[in-house]
């Protein structure tokens, strides 16, 4: 691992700098004596292939792909069954630039991008990014429409083809997420250095960017209005990282400095909407009604509620067309009038649905298919590209049989095939998946569970319990990367159970908000009975159980060692230890008072009773702790403070702090070294 630079090393606690300045190996010694066949797993792992991006052309013939190859992310152009594939950009095989972003023209025939492979920025080493189109019917060389000088994403043109919209960051130092390593604390915390997106635009012909919403707006998502003049979008006051809890709807005219009006605002709505988050404005066909997604949603980005409408006039509240639903729509289009494509969630899988708008109420039309694998644009989990026509689809899928590749072709009944097959040397090192559901609490539940390879059902064998985060996210099958996650444990002689306990999409909203004000209660109680339904059917070793998780998975790890000496190893990774302290130290305090009902300040016994830190004397379980030094979700004084307790109490332990990562790891090597501490750690102790 890297050494900080010096002046940050100094102004870290002795322990903490001393931690940091070693490769991780050094730390634990834990890359001393190394399974053979961990070092192949993740050999095997690094192979992959990663999507970035697809886009299916609006006629429906041509498809565009962002894929990262030798780590170096390069445009691809080729026909809707994958043939015929070509290169579109600027980069050559020896150049190491980025491409990314792709977007195409209403013409289908011209295709946006972000491009950081033209000259560098004049007088510094890093390369200046610029927006492209490129003529995909003839050779010439691609068009560069404006030079940026910051963070420029979502690209979207209006639907007359004569500009280009894009969220856009000038003077960023990072990519806007909260998900993204922090930018160093310093200066005057709150008012130094805001980095606030906006929507921005470009004329097809090229020139100025022009920024068209309020420097004092932070803008999350937007879409165009139909003739398009006006422009929809969810915003905050910035920091942006923060506020997305408490976004409201806006619409505007399409032009610069031009006034918002509010459509929707969750502090004041009533209704099952109050107080809640909206994700995905869709214009209607007609340019009178607005769809959205809105529910009770831990992280931006990944969506998941009911479908609402509102007219884009405003002054009316919004519908709620799905009430009592029991799926989880993530993704909408409108494909006609009166009628929804939408992606959603179902018993952890993935499904595509159409659905029909008759008098206020969204009525599921039927269901073209459901996927037991993980879809999506490569931008956003569940979203999909649609022919202008709707009749045809494009995404991207994995599952645990078969890693990423995209997936086009007619908007049917049928799932559409594959039509890359990049990744298809890779090999399955896990075992057989199977889904499995059982009842807690008057409550439907479902998981998935892996095998260990070669099973033989006259063995016993250890499990790990893997914890999604959110606590509102979804466990659906996926191909493993090379990071942190539970399948890659199968690969070793586990079985890997990956629960989704209440609080998870894919039984309707009321089970996503099942654990409001009860973290690590209910939903931890929904974990167990799960073990047990699986301890009754098949040779599962009580005596060697393990258990782990990211994010709210880490918090679910770290609450779970008190709460019973049932797991014998744990691995807690980014994790939340104290929930009265956390709120004071995390940058996204917003999110919780949806989940907590009130702030620390108003009921500190709430937060209180759900702190691991609380029950610390109740811990034997042995424990690595592992998070990013620059988390701005899951701060790293979080897991310091849990090690120190463990520590305290002589309970076998060891903490693992990396240097300039995120709440999502960014390098490679880091991603790669903490699930090799991860399967060390289990083997160790189970």
């Amino acid at each position: 691992m890297p050494k900080l630079a010096p002046t940050i090393a100094r102004a870290l606690p002795p322990l903490l700098a001393t931690l940091l300045s070693f490769p991780a190996s050094a730390a634990t010694g834990a890359t001393a004596h190394i399974d053979p066949r961990i070092e192949s797993l993740l050999a095997e792992l690094a192979k992959q292939h990663t999507f970035e991006s697809v886009a299916l052309s609006p006629d429906g013939r041509q498809l565009a792909w962002v894929v990262r190859r030798q780590d170096r992310p390069a445009i691809e152009v080729a026909l809707i069954d994958g043939s015929k594939v070509r290169h579109v950009g600027l980069s050559d095989k020896p150049l190491s630039c980025n491409e990314s972003d792709v977007a195409w023209a209403p013409d289908s025939r011209h295709l946006a991008f972000v491009s950081d492979c033209g000259n560098r920025a004049a007088g510094t080493e890093a390369k200046q990014k610029h927006l492209y189109v490129a003529d995909t019917g003839s050779d010439a060389a691609p068009k560069r429409l404006a030079t940026l000088s910051g963070y420029a994403h979502a690209l979207s043109w209006s639907q007359d083809g004569k500009t280009l919209g894009f969220l856009y960051v000038v003077g960023a130092t990072r990519r806007a997420s909260a998900l993204a390593a922090a930018r160093p604390s310093l200066g005057e915390i709150g008012v130094d250095g805001l980095e606030i997106q906006r929507v921005a635009a470009v004329s097809a012909e090229g020139g100025e960017i022009r920024q068209l919403t309020p420097a004092h707006t932070h803008v999350y998502e937007f879409a165009w209005s139909p003739d398009a003049k006006r422009i929809s979008y969810v915003g905050a006051p910035p920091p942006g990282d923060n506020n997305w809890w408490v976004a409201k709807l806006y619409v505007q005219s399409a032009q610069a400095d031009a006034a918002p009006d509010t459509v929707v605002d969750p502090s004041t709505v009533k209704g099952p909407l109050h107080g809640l988050q909206m994700a995905l404005p869709r214009w209607s066909p007609d340019g009178s009604q607005i769809a959205f997604i809105g529910g009770l949603m831990s992280d931006e980005g990944f969506t998941g509620g009911d479908i609402y409408s509102v007219p884009a006039s405003g002054g009316a509240a919004p519908t709620d067309l799905t009430p009592d639903t029991h799926v989880t729509p993530s993704w909408l289009t409108w494909t006609g009038s009166q009628q929804l494509l939408v992606a959603q969630f179902s018993n952890g899988q993935s499904q595509v649905a159409e659905y029909s708008i008759d008098a206020g109420a969204a009525k599921p039309g039927r269901t073209l298919f459901t996927l037991p694998a993980t879809i999506g644009d490569g931008s956003a989990e569940m979203a999909l590209s649609l022919s202008r026509d709707q009749k045809r689809i494009a995404y991207i899928q994995s599952s645990y049989a078969m890693a990423p590749e995209v997936h086009a072709g007619a908007l049917t009944t049928q799932a559409p095939p594959a039509v890359t097959a990049l990744n298809a040397g890779l090999k399955q090192a896990w075992g057989k998946t199977e889904s499995v559901e059982w009842d807690r609490d008057g409550l439907h539940m479902q998981g998935w569970l892996l095998y260990p390879p070669d099973y033989d059902a006259s063995k016993s064998y250890p499990m790990i319990v893997d914890v999604h985060g959110g606590p509102s996210g979804v466990v659906t099958p996926r191909w493993p990367n090379a990071g942190f996650g539970g399948v890659p444990f199968s690969a070793l002689g586990y079985f890997v159970f990956m629960p989704n306990p209440r609080g998870s999409y894919g039984q309707g909203e009321a089970f996503v908000q099942a654990n409001r004000k009860d973290f690590g209660y209910g939903d931890l109680r929904d974990v167990l009975a799960g073990v047990d339904a699986i301890e009754k059917k098949l040779p599962v070793d009580d005596k060697r159980l393990g258990l782990t998780g990211w994010s709210y998975g880490g918090f679910m790890t770290m609450f779970g060692v008190t709460q019973t000496q049932r797991f014998r190893a744990a691995v807690a990774g980014a994790g939340i230890a104290n929930w009265q302290s956390y709120y004071g130290q995390n940058l996204i305090d917003q999110w919780m008072t949806p989940f907590f009902g009130a702030s620390v300040y108003d009921d500190p016994q709430v937060y209180a009773k759900s702190s691991a830190i609380n029950f610390i004397k109740q811990v034997k379980t042995p424990t690595l702790v592992v998070v990013g030094e620059r988390d701005a979700e899951c701060p790293a004084p979080q897991s310091f403070e849990f090690w120190h307790a463990l520590r305290a109490q002589n309970v076998p332990t060891s903490l693992v702090v990396y240097p300039n990562e995120g709440h999502r790891f960014a390098n490679p090597a880091n991603q790669r070294d903490v699930l090799q501490r991860a399967l060390l750690w289990f083997q160790k102790y189970l």
